[in-house]
């Protein structure tokens, strides 16, 4: 089964990773029965780029299955990484083919009989050939680094040629360029407030592109990180601050004017000072020049 679907479709609540995630939508999917296990290999496309979701589907809920364990049986592939498994399917299918009968007798302690792994930016795929009481099948567990769900499939070793082609089929039509933007990002920039330095730099990762913004002190560090999907938004929330501080200091500057300290001195002790009028603001950073 291969169905295909309009480039505007929106395929609703899915998601790359854990988290909130922007509009994606879904382009193709393909459905799997491998003996009792069913399963869809949908390629999706987000602002990120283009990837697959494989899941194993509980056919009493129609939903992904969810194992004693509390794990959804699901990956997620970057379309490299898609091509990048479908070549380790066929060595597992070669090494598979070559072992014969099962033996009881003579199965590791941890059931595995060959292991590979797969890396993608802060992804890791550990693919596990292994024996048990039910037979022989391939482990995909897919894991995030610094935290987050961790995530495997089940694929009989039987299934695994048929899995290989139906990948296939998806990387022929839909290629193996991840996608995404790929283009040069802006340099860094610096700023220097009294004791304070603030560092601007722009990076990319697997989330897209975003703003990491750093105070540093001699002693002390922090950030934040801004995606760049809100940049927009966070600038209009500093230019609206800016432009109302700089009224309250142009009302504050009017008031002084017209409400002098009564005897005559501006400063208790010592000469009148005239109050800084609205032209003396800068209206970019809202200060008021100091008087000495």
């Amino acid at each position: 089964m291969f169905e295909y679907h309009g480039q505007g479709m929106d395929a609703g609540g899915n998601n790359f990773d854990s988290g909130q995630q922007p509009q994606e939508q879904e382009l193709a999917t393909k459905m799997l029965q491998i003996q009792s296990k069913r399963f869809y290999l949908d390629v999706k496309q987000n602002r990120r780029g283009r990837f697959i979701k494989v899941a194993e589907i509980d056919d009493r809920t129609g939903y992904v299955r969810i194992g004693a364990d509390g794990r959804r049986s699901q990956i997620f592939l970057a379309m490299s990484t898609a091509a990048e498994f479908r070549d380790h399917l066929s060595s597992f299918s070669d090494f598979y083919s070559s072992l014969g009968p099962p033996n009881p007798d003579n199965v590791p302690d941890d059931g595995k009989l060959k292991s590979e792994m797969m890396l993608k930016d802060n992804r890791r795929y550990y693919l596990d050939l292994k024996e048990n009481s039910r037979g022989r099948f391939l482990r995909v567990s897919q894991t995030i680094t610094r935290g987050g769900p961790r995530s495997q499939i089940a694929l009989p070793a039987q299934g695994m040629i048929e899995f290989r082609d139906a990948l296939t089929d998806l990387l022929d039509d839909f290629g193996t360029d991840d996608g995404g933007f790929k283009g040069e990002l802006p340099e860094g920039r610096h700023l220097r407030v009294d004791n304070k330095n603030f560092y601007f730099d722009i990076g990319q990762n697997n989330r897209g592109i975003y703003m990491k913004v750093s105070e540093v002190k001699s002693n002390f560090r922090t950030a934040i990180t801004v995606p760049e999907k809100c940049w927009t938004r966070f600038r209009d929330i500093l230019a609206d601050y800016c432009d109302k501080m700089c009224r309250a200091h142009q009302q504050n500057a009017e008031n002084h004017q017209s409400g002098p300290i009564p005897g005559g001195s501006g400063v208790r002790g010592g000469p009148s000072q005239p109050a800084p009028s609205s032209s003396d603001i800068d209206t970019f950073s809202c200060n008021v020049p100091n008087r000495i």
